[in-house]
């Protein structure tokens, strides 16, 4: 009797766990954008990371900056707050971007230069344009909101949605339509592919690595190509955490000159 109970348990176990299970595909298109929005961009209540990013011309040149992601929630898919602080190269360092995201309207963004020591606000129509000279746009780094276009699912397949975007304002914008390859298992867009008003695909942002971080799949590496100049833009995080406890005090317009010690120093390993 002994030996059938544990033959008995043997297979139960056996079966749960390698037996897979499959959840319902997602048909509402709002409903895959909200979640994937939430993947992307409101992992945790707060959250770190120190990110490497090399730039490489048509030519093979290249550039590098290091710098240092705050990011705190006021409520999940709201208003968030971003602090972007750059330590290297030297001609950027000390370089901060202070975003204030809101959900409703247009983002506020602000951008130090130490070298002139000077605030400088980045109205709404700029947050399409380069990153510290890089081909990630203003946009990337602290999300597009979902409200700003239709969106239309195209395909479900084994492991991803596809869903088709197109703007409502077509002229706030230089892209006539852009796809996201949603992953199913961890929700996260894994690529972006842009298309002109010519419909020519012209620009593409991939996921390249991703990583369990305190039971929470987080992007690791991700790469912008612009395909026409040949140009691309690789980024790498490490030093991820989160949950911190970060206070609103630390996203304001003082921490652009006296940016928050505690919270960019490296913490400690889990």
């Amino acid at each position: 009797m002994i030996k059938q109970l544990i033959s008995i348990l043997s297979i139960t176990l056996t079966m749960v766990f390698t037996t897979p299970v499959w959840a319902e595909d997602l048909t509402d298109v709002e409903t895959i954008i909200n979640q994937a929005t939430l993947a992307a961009y409101y992992r945790g209540e707060d959250g770190r990371s120190e990110a490497r990013m090399l730039i490489e011309d048509a030519q093979g040149r290249k550039q590098q900056r290091q710098f240092t992601i705050l990011r705190r929630d006021h409520e999940d898919g709201g208003d968030q707050q971003f602090l972007v602080a750059f330590s290297r190269p030297a001609d950027v360092r000390d370089t901060v971007f202070l975003v204030e995201k809101h959900a409703k309207t247009d983002d506020d963004r602000w951008l130090y230069l130490p070298g002139l020591d000077l605030v400088k606000r980045i109205s709404a129509g700029d947050k399409r344009t380069s990153f510290v000279g890089s081909n990630y746009f203003y946009e990337d780094v602290s999300g597009r909101n979902p409200d700003e276009d239709n969106h239309q699912l195209i395909e479900t397949t084994e492991e991803h949605y596809l869903v088709e975007n197109t703007p409502k304002d077509a002229n706030s914008v230089e892209f006539g339509r852009y796809q996201v390859w949603i992953e199913k298992i961890s929700m996260l867009p894994v690529k972006i592919e842009y298309y002109d008003s010519s419909d020519k695909l012209y620009r593409r942002v991939e996921v390249l690595a991703t990583e369990d971080v305190q039971g929470i799949p987080t992007v690791t590496k991700s790469r912008v190509s612009d395909l026409i100049s040949g140009a691309s833009t690789t980024m790498e995080f490490r030093f991820i955490r989160y949950d911190l406890g970060m206070e609103s005090s630390v996203f304001t317009e003082r921490s652009l000159r006296n940016p928050p010690r505690q919270w960019l120093k490296r913490p400690q390993p889990l």
